[in-house]
């Protein structure tokens, strides 16, 4: 569900995006352009930045999806396309940030995705497909953190892909074109060197301590027992390794640019995806 990197834009979006691969986890006109990232300029990543929403940019396959017969399969989703009656009840997956999952059908073109976790809801998604049947809107809120704001926003995908001759309309590939009005709290983070270890927190409700030395740390907030690791790569620039049962699932740059902006590059290591951003200084 979730990519795994606290401050990437992608992780939030993408529990929308896919209904299991949290891209969520951000942007106005998303591309594949993969721009190399700046060199890293003097000066702190110390303070709270803010995702900038137009400058995503996703390299990522496309989403696909399956409603027929009474039954929704997640075929693109990471790390297991499963497939469960979508009749409205939660029925078990295997997911990290989701072990129960439930597809109500409203009509031929709209649909609810709703995710649990122990018992408590951690997310929900509300879909719509047009009536010609090649954009798919929808709004997700994302409740996986226990205590901190429900993370909230919008997103548009593109159909890539047809659907099957008597299937749903959501059936079929999608590739994300649009995101918006994401609540604040999911696109602040903030960062503080000192000496040894990167503090990073988010009023998403993410945070952690790491020593710059590659030691694995638990992300607090984080309901699939993700790890963090962090090493720094030159003035201003800093990596993040993430892991799960200890093997790599994300890694995420963050450079300061000789713009003033945070340069973000955030690989999805499950999904074979990337997304790139810019955070702005608040």
């Amino acid at each position: 569900m979730r990519t795994t990197m606290i401050a990437a834009l992608a992780a939030v979006s993408l529990l929308a995006l896919a209904g299991c691969r949290q891209t969520t986890a951000g942007g106005n006109e998303a591309t594949t352009e993969n721009a190399a990232a700046p060199a890293a300029a003097a000066g702190s990543i110390d303070g709270t930045w803010k995702a900038d929403i137009d400058s995503v940019q996703f390299d990522q396959k496309p989403d696909e999806y399956l409603l027929q017969a009474g039954q929704y399969s997640c075929k693109s989703c990471v790390p297991t396309p499963f497939t469960i009656a979508a009749d409205g009840a939660f029925h078990p997956v295997s997911l990290p940030y989701a072990d129960s999952y439930s597809v109500k059908v409203v009509d031929d073109h709209n649909i609810v995705r709703t995710q649990k976790k122990g018992g408590r809801q951690v997310g929900e998604t509300k879909v719509s497909i047009s009536a010609d049947g090649n954009t798919m809107t929808g709004s997700f809120t994302d409740t996986s953190v226990a205590n901190a704001p429900p993370g909230k926003g919008e997103f548009t995908e593109t159909r890539v892909g047809p659907a099957p001759a008597g299937s749903h309309a959501v059936s079929g590939q999608w590739k994300t074109a649009k995101l918006a009005n994401f609540n604040a709290e999911q696109l602040t983070t903030s960062f503080r060197v000192d000496g040894d270890t990167l503090h990073l927190s988010s009023p998403a409700g993410y945070s952690f301590d790491a020593k710059l030395d590659g030691t694995d740390v638990p992300i607090k907030g984080d309901i699939a027992n993700t790890t963090a690791s962090v090493k720094k790569l030159d003035d201003g620039s800093y990596q993040e390794t993430d892991k799960r049962d200890g093997k790599v699932v994300g890694v995420a740059t963050y450079t300061l640019g000789s713009d003033g902006k945070l340069h973000v590059v955030n690989e999805d290591k499950l999904a074979g995806s990337t997304v790139k951003y810019q955070m702005t200084k608040q």
